[in-house]
């Protein structure tokens, strides 16, 4: 791992844990030199992404202070897992699989019409929830295809299936075409959840396809609305006028 990177994930930890908080200033670039016995051109980069994924802004001649407010931040536009989300953070969650089971593709027509599946063909249904302190913050809904993925267990669920896919399976997972939402609860959501006001989650859609093209994975991830952020980068570009030579 890059040493920005390494540095990046140590100042993440410290600022969602508390220990850099909210419109703190952080340690000056010099300092952050000697603390990480780096360059200060390696800090500058471990600066600029932090900043980049909302969690500092850097104040001319001022350093950088904390913006985070304890959100949790979930890189959207990545192919992530939970688990490599939770493992990079330092999130310290609880992944509990409160359902397990194979149902026919026709029982689920959004998710049927979504894979492309016929009536018969089985799915996987896995529904987990991430817990902290006896607490749900999210619940992750989980369609996949089992003539893609044969095998699976509740052992698996409860860590990286994702992680199976790829490392025991060699499977190559590709990219994936997501949709958020923000929609009330139904009872099954108040079941995990529990009473919130407002009674309404960020409800985050994906179907998920491997390296060539093939659907096999249909998500649905669902956040307390108050706890969700949706971070991303964009760049404007300029449309410059063309220039015969």
């Amino acid at each position: 791992m890059n040493k920005y990177m390494k540095i990046y994930q140590s100042i993440c930890k410290k600022i969602i844990n508390g220990e850099y908080a909210h419109l703190q200033q952080l340690p000056s670039e010099n300092e952050l030199t000697k603390i990480y016995s780096t360059s200060r051109e390696t800090v500058r980069k471990a600066l600029n992404l932090l900043q980049e994924k909302g969690y500092i802004q850097k104040l001319r001649g001022k350093g950088s202070v904390v913006i985070y407010e304890g959100i949790i931040q979930f890189p959207i536009s990545e192919m992530i897992s939970f688990q490599e989300i939770n493992n990079r953070l330092g999130l310290d969650y609880e992944t509990v699989v409160e359902v397990f089971e194979v149902i026919n593709a026709e029982d689920e027509p959004i998710v049927q019409h979504a894979l492309e599946l016929n009536n018969h063909d089985k799915l996987w249904h896995v529904i987990r929830t991430r817990q902290k302190n006896n607490k749900v913050h999210i619940m992750d809904e989980d369609y996949f295809v089992c003539k893609v993925i044969p095998k699976l267990s509740k052992e698996v669920a409860s860590h990286s299936i994702y992680q199976y896919i790829e490392n025991e399976m060699n499977v190559e997972i590709s990219y994936s075409n997501k949709s958020i939402t923000f929609e009330k609860m139904t009872e099954k959501e108040e079941r995990y959840f529990g009473h919130l006001d407002p009674l309404y989650t960020a409800t985050v859609r994906g179907i998920v396809h491997l390296s060539n093209a093939e659907r096999f994975q249909y998500n649905i991830s669902r956040h307390i609305a108050t706890e969700f952020k949706f971070v991303d980068f964009s760049r404007r570009v300029l449309n410059k006028p063309v220039i015969d030579q």
